[in-house]
């Protein structure tokens, strides 16, 4: 009986050199290429089916992605193993040390192999036959790896050096990174250079030894993650402050290229990395023409061609040697012999700001621009503006309620100002875009409760009312002034005679007390205390904004080109296309989880603050920002089980909060018809499927002009009552819906 082997499957990384069709969201092990699975379902079904011994099996993936992985791993029996689930990825270094560590910690010095999920290999036979023929050096205490002998000049691969053979292995004199031609063709002359297969089997405590000699920090950084870790019957999850803070790097750098004595078996199974679509083209069912044709096509006198079509049809004629893959959302052409190179249109993309790189376009959106206009000018027309400027207006007190009850009624709790402010900015939003109802009388309504009521000494504005409109927190909160400053600037812009006045005394409170003396933003609050976000920052542009297109006045302009300037040097994280909330007194990001929280309903409400500033300034490359915003949203920020976006995620991804509202939903409408009109991707079947989603969770199952604001991640409504805060999102987005589709003949 062979002794127990425990394995460890990675199934991280993006794999973009299969770029359309794998993606930051959906990368290449998910994907099923020969009908029979996906190459991670493929990989631990190799792994179930060891002749003879024990094999716990481990699977180390992304948090992210763990919906999918508990998919493929429906039905196979682990042998005791289960996912460990990583809050970051940290390259195969980490990896491996996570291998090592869980094997010491249940089943001691055992033997470990550790196998990528994204390999094709057809021979599972064979493949454990080479397996237990290195067991014996690994028991030994030798590293092992795992080569192919080469059948080709491949530039894609990494090459391992052997020098003596003994006992059926050989000793590794070096690896090598991926060659140029010519290296390759050298190689493959020389008889002595291995593909390497990314295969690794040793005893877990000659790996620790590994670590320990070569990259301690490493081992120690994943020991204490793993020490730290959470187990659940859905698997091992380590937490995100520690994990990220293990040095990222690959095996092969960190302890591989530094060791000695280092075993390679000489593989005796059919091997492809599946890294290129020349791979897909060598390993796919091909006719006679040497073709693999995929989907939708009509190939006439193509030959040696790879062709996929996912979607519309997709026709050819008279191509040699090419690979042509084409998505919903993009298409991929290049001879197969430059099909590796597609890693290179990938950083391209990412360096523009494209989305196309970061999340797979959903099967159910709807094509034909404007399906939703009948429904959303019916709801916001005869259903909701009707409900809202009658039950919604507080005409005893003055003012507007903060909230109503499912059966409309008025609930009576405290009116804050950004309520009452954006009530009369979307009375006017619907006054300007042809509501025939009493917007005037609302207006003045609204502004005359808050300018009565709720002005202080200084001449700023209270944070909150009491019902009847007496002071309840006479706080000046910068959050409340951007809101009054939108307002006045739209009650303006529809005729109201005393907006333009209170407007002016706004800025004049605004530039005396709020503004930030070092000329780095705006105070939180005029008493200058508390930490710094940059939601005010994000409110206060868009009304600087909305001035300068009431007023024509550049001198709004430039204060929210100030804002902007912010946004740049501070609040965007370049390398994770994220937007900070929380920052101290420096404008560095807070200490703990505040440092790491984004929202993705403010990621795309920057978006469509960015593009309408590049529109006014000039500054077109900001709307790559808008799309970068709008990408790492859409890719990290969706709840897939409903759609909708996440209440906050960490810049890597991870929820924080579990609940979806419906102004993050009404926000990635506004943001998606704002870049589409950027230069970037039709995303016209994007903002259709937005609206969808906003009816299908939010609206739809509310009674009539009302919405279900809170939802949890299961799609079950936590709502109790009706926010009037959240109707301006509602109306504003809606309306912009409705001016940027076209209008269809019933």
């Amino acid at each position: 009986m062979a002794e127990r082997l425990v394995s460890f499957v990675m199934s991280g990384g993006v794999g973009s050199r299969l770029w359309p069709l794998s993606r930051e969201d959906n990368p290449k092990q998910f994907h099923d290429f020969s009908g029979d699975g996906s190459m991670l379902a493929k990989t631990l079904r190799r792994l179930t089916a060891r002749p003879e011994g024990e094999t716990p099996i481990f699977l180390i993936a992304s948090e992210r992605h763990a919906d999918r992985v508990h998919a493929d791993l429906a039905g196979l029996d682990l042998a005791g193993g289960g996912p460990l689930f990583e809050p970051a990825g940290r390259n195969t270094a980490a990896a491996v040390a996570l291998a090592a560590l869980r094997t010491l910690s249940e089943f001691g010095d055992s033997l470990v192999l550790v196998v990528p999920s994204d390999h094709e290999i057809s021979t599972p036979r064979q493949f454990w036959q080479s397996v237990e023929a290195g067991t014996e050096a690994a028991r030994e205490g030798r590293l092992v790896v795992f080569g192919i002998k080469p059948t080709q000049p491949e530039t894609g691969y990494g090459y391992i050096e052997v020098a003596a053979e003994s006992g059926g292995t050989y000793n590794v004199s070096r690896f090598v990174e991926k060659p140029d031609l010519a290296t390759a063709q050298g190689y493959l002359q020389a008889e002595k250079f291995y593909w390497n297969t990314g295969i690794f089997l040793f005893r877990a405590g000659a790996m620790r030894d590994a670590f320990a000699a070569f990259a301690p920090e490493i081992w120690q950084a994943t020991e204490a993650a793993f020490h730290a870790a959470t187990s659940d019957l859905s698997g091992l999850y380590m937490p995100l402050e520690l994990y990220s803070a293990i040095p990222s790097t690959s095996i092969d750098y960190a302890v591989m290229e530094r060791a000695s004595d280092i075993a390679m078996v000489p593989a005796g199974f059919r091997w492809n990395d599946l890294g290129s679509w020349q791979s897909l083209l060598d390993v796919g069912p091909a006719d006679d023409q040497g073709n693999v044709v995929i989907g939708d096509v009509v190939a006439i006198d193509c030959e040696n061609s790879y062709i996929r079509g996912e979607g519309r049809l997709l026709s050819a004629i008279g191509m040699k040697d090419v690979a042509i893959v084409s998505t919903s959302d993009a298409t991929f052409v290049a001879p197969v012999s430059h099909s590796q190179h597609v890693k290179k249109i990938v950083e391209q993309l990412e360096k523009s700001g494209r989305l196309e790189t970061r999340f797979t376009p959903a099967h159910d959106r709807v094509i034909e621009s404007g399906a939703w206009r009948r429904r959303v000018h019916h709801w916001l027309f005869q259903e909701t503006l009707p409900l809202w400027s009658t039950s919604g207006v507080d005409e005893r007190h003055g003012g507007f309620h903060e909230a109503l009850g499912f059966d409309a009624s008025p609930l009576m709790k405290p009116k804050r100002m950004r309520t009452m402010a954006r009530q009369v900015y979307a009375f006017a939003v619907a006054k300007a875009r042809g509501w025939d109802g009493p917007a005037d009388r609302l207006i003045s309504h609204g502004i005359d409760f808050i300018a009565g009521k709720g002005r202080t000494d200084k001449g700023g504005w209270v944070r909150t009312l009491n019902v009847d409109g007496s002071v309840a927190d006479a706080t000046e909160d910068a959050y409340d002034h951007s809101c009054v400053l939108l307002a006045l600037a739209h009650a303006h812009m529809s005729g109201n005679p005393d907006a333009l006045r209170l407007g002016e005394e706004t800025f004049a409170f605004l530039d005396a007390h709020l503004e930030d003396s070092r000329m780095t933003g705006f105070l939180e609050t005029s008493d200058g205390e508390g930490e710094r976000r940059s939601n005010p920052h994000m409110h206060l542009l868009e009304a600087f904004m909305a001035w300068h297109q009431a007023s024509g006045e550049r001198a709004h302009l430039r204060r929210a080109a100030r804002i902007i300037d912010l946004f740049r040097s501070h609040f965007f994280d370049a390398e994770s296309w994220t937007l900070g909330e929380y920052f101290d007194a420096e404008w560095k990001p807070s200490a703990g989880e505040k440092g790491s929280w984004t929202e993705p309903g403010h990621h795309f409400e920057w978006a469509s603050l960015l593009v309408d500033f590049a529109g006014r300034s000039g500054q077109a490359e900001l709307s790559g920002f808008a799309r970068k915003l709008y990408a790492s949203a859409i890719a990290n920020g969706l709840n897939r089980a409903t759609g909708l976006a996440y209440g906050a995620v960490s810049r890597q991804g991870l929820p924080l909060d579990l609940v979806s509202r419906s102004w993050p939903q009404a926000e990635a409408v506004k943001a998606a018809i704002a870049l589409d009109g950027s230069g970037g991707p039709d995303l016209k079947p994007e903002i259709e499927a937005r609206v969808g989603r906003l009816f299908r969770w939010h609206i739809d199952p509310a009674p009539l002009g009302l919405w279900i604001d809170r939802i949890d991640e299961r799609g079950r409504s936590l709502a109790t009552d009706v926010p009037a805060s959240i109707f301006y999102h509602l109306v504003c987005a809606l309306t912009q819906y409705l001016d940027s589709t076209v209008e269809r003949e019933s």
